[in-house]
């Protein structure tokens, strides 16, 4: 069994509070007088606190009281929220970042000059207190300064797994001992004899003195992430008739358990089974089963050839059970590795927040189809595209406010990033409603460079495609956010990496939109199997839309053209025995395999379908990678290898044979 190392535990766990805590904040901007997102981020310091001093991360915990301490401040009605503290805590949480993953890299200096902005950004006061340093010993007094107020009396227990939760009652204790004077004394009458005791659980309860000048509210406050799952008492000593506020009931579980034992065992498989619902699983590891998967994909894959060669009935059955069990195995494995988009494009806000400071701008970032879901290995690789194109959206395509007002425009520029689901493929658009790409300049730029020679004749999309060409900008200066020539190139790359392709449109004036199509998936798709010559292919099956029969006859009539009639339209079609130079004579009656991108249609011309394949993915070598035809390989059953066609190519292809045929006509 390997055990997992608490410490990157605590770093998963601290990057899914860095995520709430920002989240929250860009929530914050929108509406700075929303209490709920105020306690939220109060919420997620705190607990960022707790953790980090639980783990030995006692400089983060340190950094992060003093945010935690502004935002109390804030929630308390104290100090407003403002833009500023917004900033100079999202600021303060790059460098919390630095303090988990990499301690040595996070410098002192600038901790010291980001506090300094979070104290100017709340006024003076903020920031004072100090973390406590130790926690006050069982059955003995805290020292603390005689003080008017409530007394109150506290007794808590919280659940035995609380430890090996990340709750820290020390911590607890602590809090506690910051609102006044108060007497801690330890419950031990829980605790086992020494052989059974398990040293991951928590036996101990407390029962606790306070007197303080803080409201009730402040202690509600201490248990406040714990609450829930904890036995707590709070009784105001000098108000005997004051209520008391019991969350669950007061009886120890002991008694609980003698009084209605079918309760608490009913409560005790509740927790179970929420803390059973979801399971952290390091990523290699599902690329490990991925890959494994895949393998057992070729193998039913060898097996079923045989099975079908075979008049065996035992092995035929045989091979249908194995065949329907590995489909539903990979169908499983699939939707495991497919995440929600949503974490990609949450990326984004801010982003767009830090460009708005840095350029001046007034920007708002709008996500629709956060719900699509697409290959983690996707959303990976799709990171850094899409942060140079927002960038570039912001910097070149949004005006600043002043020019947005005189062109009668809202002050306040608009960034969408769009994603939605056709076929095997995921379109994420991502659009701006700015000035728009300046064909002339754009041109002017490629002739000085010699991209194209001067008074060519380009199509439109052509023209605008040149803003992918590596070294290329017409930004009129270098800035810190572009101007170099460097990030669109790599979009490109890392597009048509993916099997993807980039379309681009643009309106004077209206703004621009760039639309990235990219497969679902990297590892296993359906294909449809096909034979040209002796070669056999695969054409993903989430492009086939029909398939046809090429008779003689209209295979002559259609020489010279390459079209046929389908319903009232004509498509285009390749013949891939002639894309491929197969020298072998043709079938008499050949196959047209219709496939689609969106609305653009190509025919397929081919030798014979053989049927359909679960196809494992396996990339080309670096001696066929530019070859544009294929998009990979898969390997058959008998051992033999049949390459993946890239159907976005081959219709751009067809779409370009379409347009020589007018021209030519």
């Amino acid at each position: 069994m390997t055990l997992l190392d608490p410490i990157q535990v605590f770093r998963t766990e601290a990057a899914e509070l860095f995520e709430q805590i920002e989240s929250g904040l860009l929530d914050l901007l929108h509406d700075l007088s929303n209490q709920s997102q105020i306690d939220a981020v109060f919420r997620g310091l705190h607990t960022l606190k707790g953790s980090g001093a639980m783990f030995g991360f006692e400089a983060l915990a340190a950094f992060t009281h003093h945010c935690e301490t502004a935002f109390d401040r804030v929630r308390k009605g104290e100090v407003p929220a403002t833009s500023e503290l917004i900033a100079a805590v999202l600021e303060a949480q790059d460098h919390m970042r630095r303090l988990v993953d990499n301690p040595a890299t996070a410098f002192p200096e600038t901790g010291d000059r980001l506090l300094a902005k979070l104290q100017a950004a709340v006024g003076e006061g903020s920031g004072k207190k100090a973390v406590a340093q130790s926690a006050p010993k069982a059955t003995a007094a805290v020292p603390a300064p005689k003080t008017s107020g409530a007394t109150w009396t506290i007794t808590f227990r919280l659940p035995e797994n609380a430890m090996a939760n990340g709750t820290n009652p020390l911590g607890l204790l602590n809090e506690l001992a910051e609102l006044g004077e108060c007497i801690i004394i330890a419950n031990t009458g829980a605790i086992p004899p020494l052989g059974e005791i398990d040293p991951t659980q928590l036996y101990l309860g407390w029962s606790v003195t306070l007197t303080t000048e803080q409201p009730r509210s402040a202690i509600d406050d201490v248990f406040i992430f714990v609450m829930d799952d904890m036995e707590l008492e709070i009784t105001q000593v000098e108000d005997t008739t004051a209520s008391q506020e019991i969350v669950p009931p007061p009886a120890p579980v002991e008694e609980a358990a003698k009084a209605n034992p079918q309760l608490v065992q009913a409560a005790t498989d509740g927790k179970q089974g929420r803390a059973a619902e979801n399971v952290r699983v390091p990523a290699e590891r599902l690329d490990e089963l991925m890959d494994r998967v895949g393998e057992l994909v070729i193998a039913q894959s060898r097996l079923s050839q045989l099975a079908n060669t075979s008049v065996d009935i035992h092995l035929r059955a045989v091979s249908e059970d194995v065949e329907r069990l590995s489909g539903e195995l990979r169908d499983t494995m699939m939707v495991l590795r497919m995440v929600p988009i949503a974490q990609l494009f949450s990326r984004f806000r801010r982003l767009t927040h830090d460009l708005a400071r840095e350029t001046g701008k007034q920007i708002e970032l709008i996500t629709e189809g956060e719900s699509t879901e697409v290959d983690k290995a996707v959303i990976e690789r799709l990171a850094d595209p899409l942060v140079h194109l927002v960038r570039n959206s912001c910097d070149h395509g949004l005006e600043t406010p002043e020019e947005r007002i005189a062109a009668g425009k809202d002050p306040v520029g608009h960034v969408s990033l769009v994603a939605r689901q056709t076929g095997g493929d995921v379109i994420i658009t991502i659009k701006d409603d700015g000035r728009g790409i300046n064909r002339e300049r754009v041109r002017a730029k490629a002739e000085s460079s010699g991209l194209v020679a001067p008074g060519a004749t380009l199509t439109d999309q052509e023209l605008l495609q040149m803003i992918f060409e590596p070294g290329f900008s017409t930004a009129a200066q270098v800035t810190n956010l572009s101007g170099r020539g460097v990030g669109m190139d790599v979009v490109k790359k890392t597009i048509e990496a993916l099997r993807g392709t980039i379309n681009i449109t643009s309106a004077p004036g209206a703004g621009s939109e760039v639309s990235l199509a990219i497969p679902l998936t990297l590892a296993i798709i359906d294909g449809l199997l096909v034979r040209v010559g002796h070669g056999c292919y695969v054409i993903p099956l989430s492009a086939v839309e029909e398939c046809l029969e090429l008779s003689p006859e209209d295979d002559v009539k259609s020489r010279g053209r390459s079209f046929i009639s389908l319903r009232e339209s004509l498509v285009p079609f390749i013949r891939l025995r002639e894309l491929f130079q197969s020298g072998t004579k043709p079938d008499q009656f050949q196959k047209v395999v219709v496939i689609s991108t969106g609305s653009e249609r190509v025919g397929l011309v081919v030798d014979q379908i053989i049927g359909d394949h679960q196809t494992v993915i396996k990339a080309m070598s670096k001696l066929h990678h530019d070859v544009a035809t294929f998009s990979g390989a898969t390997i058959l059953g008998d051992g033999s290898v049949a390459l993946i066609l890239d159907v976005a190519h081959l219709v751009a292809a067809g779409q370009q044979q379409e347009a020589q045929m007018r021209i030519a006509g």
